[in-house]
């Protein structure tokens, strides 16, 4: 599969699952726009580093409309805040996490509307998790973020109805990466999903038909 010609955009690089799918996209040929707030270098030659804060508005914007051509926004920018009561439940994790999945993807998504609209084959995708579903009760900011972050990556989608271009879901249990296997080469991870497989369904995207994508939960904890 090649994504010569297409310039993506992927926001949350810094992390494992950024990191691979940078990676993955750029050897599919894609040029990627590597976004994070922290600095970053990359070795492919075909991935622009971007140092954005994405909680700013103005600079998300300002920064959007100087790319002239976007065909997927990835985001990937991700946090995690939990305990193991309902009523331990603290405020302030909501607020982190509030921040972090869901203004962030409010404002890259707005920013990039009209770039992918306007892609004869736009692709955009958040990841979420499992617990939306079912939530447990000590992880109840987490996971209505991740639900909040659905609704609006969905109500994306309704703008999409009748273009090329689909947003959807993606939903794992939690990320695998090399460097825990390493730590715990006897365990499981029963259910995870390595950060590898994610890039490759992200870099796939682009194989199947928008109208088969677009509104769409897939589910990648098999």
């Amino acid at each position: 599969m090649s994504l010569a010609g297409k310039v993506i955009v992927v926001a949350g690089s810094g992390g494992p699952a950024g990191a691979a799918a940078v990676r993955r996209l750029a050897a599919a040929g894609a040029q990627v726009v590597a976004a994070d707030v922290q600095p970053q270098e990359w070795a492919e030659p075909n991935v622009a580093p971007a140092r954005i804060d994405l909680l700013d508005a103005d600079a998300t914007r300002s920064w959007a409309a100087g790319l002239d051509q976007v065909d997927g926004l990835i985001h990937l920018v991700g946090g995690w805040r939990g305990g193991k009561t309902f009523a331990d439940t603290d405020l302030a994790d909501w607020a982190f996490l509030h921040d972090l999945l869901i203004r962030t993807l409010q404002h890259t998504t707005l920013a990039f509307h009209e770039h992918l609209r306007q892609s004869p084959a736009g692709r955009m995708a958040i990841v979420s998790q499992t617990g939306v579903r079912r939530p447990a009760q000590g992880l109840a900011a987490y996971t209505a973020a991740k639900a909040a972050a659905e609704t609006w990556t969905l109500a994306l989608a309704d703008s999409f109805a009748e273009t090329g271009t689909a947003a959807t879901v993606l939903v794992i249990k939690a990320l695998l990466t090399d460097e825990m296997r390493e730590r715990k080469p006897d365990a499981k991870f029963a259910g995870f999903t390595h950060v590898n497989t994610l890039a490759d369904t992200i870099a796939g995207l682009w194989e199947r038909p928008a109208s088969d994508l677009n509104g769409t939960r897939l589910d990648l904890t098999a």
